[in-house]
């Protein structure tokens, strides 16, 4: 199943971390909500996954729209190119999944008002989304960001033709970041936050919040590219960087009393773009970590390949019918750890299935073409 041709090890290990990270966070739906150390691990680990995703998929696009660009002929033609192959990856196994929660929500007596919304990718553009098919909301993020990137520089090369096409592809990219990055400070300015609960649906997960994440990794793809012996030659530093970073954002926080209750500036404006630029900073070691001879490859590459199938299918389709169909006769501990174990081996048995005869095919459909 695991086509290894090209394929880094590193990023497969940073694909498929943030996707175990996601499952097992998600595994909480299972237990009883409790403040200990180990459900507080698990809940950030959701978060941490995600943010992973976005800073990687930024980098993996923007080597790829950075190449495009740089062609004499970046035209209309080029971005529908570079859109066609990112919606036959991402696009089809979203819809038919989503066609599936709309059955299981008939099912289990759902209603979803403004569901066409969820077919535009427009369940969390501006506002908090519904609990429908939560999870969709990080691919929303991704969508856009798929498509504001080339048609803002397709908009610029209309407006000028600049003799420096990698440093003019590096200021759009520092544009966009900085764009999207004031959206959190006009979202502080006119927004009363003081939980943390609110933080996550109403700034954390919504599109025109988060897009500067995404924008973040394609800036470093921009580094990769051109200036190739900084990046490796610092990748430790970078590494150690990033380290300190999340050590403030996991423990000094704490330390300094930075809560959103206190200081709602923080964590509105600053907290995000600073995880992002934390995950970034690992990029270059990891990106550099081309094999592994070890036993972990062969099963990390498959994780990673069916990361994305994984995530679409993990919550609100196989969690979701095992908790309706199955979780009230559960009444114990051991129990629920065995119902916890099954749920993790189906989804990562039924993703496998899902990508060997649904996204695999629609994807080298796109290869043919």
């Amino acid at each position: 199943m695991a086509n290894n041709r090209q394929r880094i090890f590193g990023l497969d290990l940073m694909r498929a971390t943030a996707i175990m990270m996601v499952l097992f966070a998600h595994t909480l739906w299972i237990f009883p909500e409790s403040n200990g150390f180990f459900y507080q691990i698990l809940k950030l680990f959701g978060f941490l996954g995600v943010e992973i995703f976005f800073v990687l998929s930024g980098f993996l696009i923007g080597k790829i729209l950075y190449q495009l660009y740089l062609k004499d002929n970046f035209s209309l033609t080029a971005v529908f190119f570079f859109l066609k192959r990112r919606w036959f990856r991402t696009v089809p196994s979203y819809f038919l999944v989503l066609l599936l929660n709309i059955i299981i929500a008939s099912i289990i007596g759902y209603s979803v008002p403004e569901l066409w919304r969820y077919f535009l990718f427009l369940q969390n553009f501006k506002a908090t989304m519904l609990p429908f098919f939560p999870e969709s909301w990080s691919l929303s993020v991704e969508e856009y960001a798929y498509v504001i990137l080339p048609f803002f520089l397709l908009l610029l090369s209309f407006i000028t033709k600049p003799k420096n096409k990698p440093r003019f592809f590096l200021l759009a990219v520092s544009f966009l970041i900085l764009l999207f990055f004031s959206t959190k400070m006009f979202y502080q300015n006119t927004t009363l936050n003081t939980t943390i609960d609110q933080w996550n649906v109403s700034l954390k997960s919504v599109v025109l919040y988060r897009l500067d994440s995404i924008f973040i990794g394609v800036f470093c793809s921009w580094i990769y590219s051109s200036r190739y012996f900084f990046w490796i030659k610092n990748k430790l530093f970078f590494v150690c960087f990033g380290t300190l970073i999340f050590g403030f954002l996991f423990a000094g926080i704490g330390y300094f009393g930075l809560f959103i209750e206190t200081n709602a500036a923080f964590w509105n404006v600053i907290y995000l773009p600073l995880v992002s630029v934390a995950v970034a900073c690992f990029l270059p070691f990891l990106s550099e970590w081309k094999e592994e001879k070890s036993l972990i490859n062969k099963p990390i590459a498959f994780i990673s390949i069916i990361s994305y199938s994984i995530y679409l299918l993990h919550y609100s389709v196989i969690l979701q019918l095992m908790k309706y169909y199955a979780s009230t006769a559960i009444t114990t501990y051991f129990g629920l750890y065995t119902f916890a174990f099954l749920y993790i081996l189906i989804t990562v048995l039924v993703s496998s299935i899902f990508y060997r005869f649904y996204e695999k095919p629609m994807t080298d459909i796109r290869d043919k073409n």
